[in-house]
Formats: C-alpha cells, sequence, structure tokens
C-alpha cells in the first residue's frame, strides 16, 4: 500500500469541490457548501488558498486546504488549515497525520509559529485524534462570523 501527498494545482479545482461536498455532507453541513469547483480554481490560482491533496495507490483520498496568515502576537506568519477531510474508507490508515505532518513541514519551511484548526464540539473521534499529536484546544477563545446582510450592512457603516 503506497500513500503519496502532493500539492495540489487549479486544475483539482473539481476533485477539491468533491471532497468539500463529502466533508459537508459527514458535518452536517452540505446546506451551506455552495462553492463550485470555479470557485476553488480562482482561490488556487490567485494564491488566497493552498491544498494539499493525499492519495492512496494513485487514488485521490483526501485532501488539507489552508492558507497563510499573521500573528501580531508573534510576529510571524502562521498556517490555518481550513478543511481536512479523509474519505470513510481511508480512515485509519494514516492519511489524516500525514496530510497534519505536511502542513507541519510547510509550516516550518516557511518559518510560521504555528499551525491552527477549527473543529466542531461534536466530532470526538477528530479531537482526539487531534489531542494525540499534541494540540491543545484554544477553550478561551470563541469563534465570530459575519455573513450575508449583516456583513454588508456593516460594509456600508450601517449600526
Amino acid at each position: 500500500m503506497s500513500l503519496a501527498i502532493r500539492n495540489a494545482t487549479p486544475s483539482d479545482a473539481g476533485l477539491i469541490c468533491e471532497l468539500v461536498q463529502a466533508l459537508a455532507a459527514y458535518e452536517k453541513l452540505a446546506h451551506e457548501a455552495t462553492a463550485g469547483s470555479q470557485d476553488f480554481e480562482k482561490a488556487l490560482s490567485e494564491g488566497h488558498a493552498r491544498a494539499i491533496i493525499a492519495e492512496w495507490e494513485g487514488e485521490p483520498c483526501g485532501f488539507a486546504l489552508y492558507f497563510f496568515n499573521f500573528s501580531t502576537f508573534l510576529g510571524r506568519r502562521g498556517v490555518y488549515l481550513e478543511d481536512l477531510f479523509v474519505k470513510e474508507s481511508h480512515r485509519g490508515k494514516g492519511v489524516g497525520k500525514a496530510l497534519l505532518s505536511k502542513l507541519a513541514r510547510i509550516a516550518v519551511e516557511n518559518d510560521c509559529a504555528r499551525l491552527d484548526w477549527a473543529v466542531l464540539d461534536w466530532n470526538a473521534p477528530s479531537i482526539a485524534f487531534y489531542k494525540s499529536l499534541g494540540a491543545k484546544p484554544m477553550d478561551a477563545w470563541i469563534t465570530y462570523r459575519l455573513t450575508g446582510a449583516p456583513l454588508a450592512a456593516l460594509a456600508k457603516g450601517a449600526r
């Protein structure tokens, strides 16, 4: 059995879209996954997002999509893992760990201070996996998000 991790290119946009749809279904958020392959192609082409693809014996079995962020406290870049997904048929084979290991190498090679990500609070298998790697939950932080009408209203200066 062979596992390979490779950098995604804009031509992988359709594959990434399929894997994102599978992730959204797993997370019970399929109704929120509205991005199409053209969105991923554009994001990868313009450098707004990067991705790595896991292949098991030449067949895609998972991915990680990430981007660089910046820590004002540390004064250095970081890697933010937006999404990581491994197909159910390939879980338990070390694919997720290989993807995270590759991301850690990317962070180290780019002089990044940290690797961050979020996980849904009900996803006990992933939480246990992340903790087994030495990752620490950031329990004191609450994530906020603006979308749709509230985002547009704030952009216009509305209260």
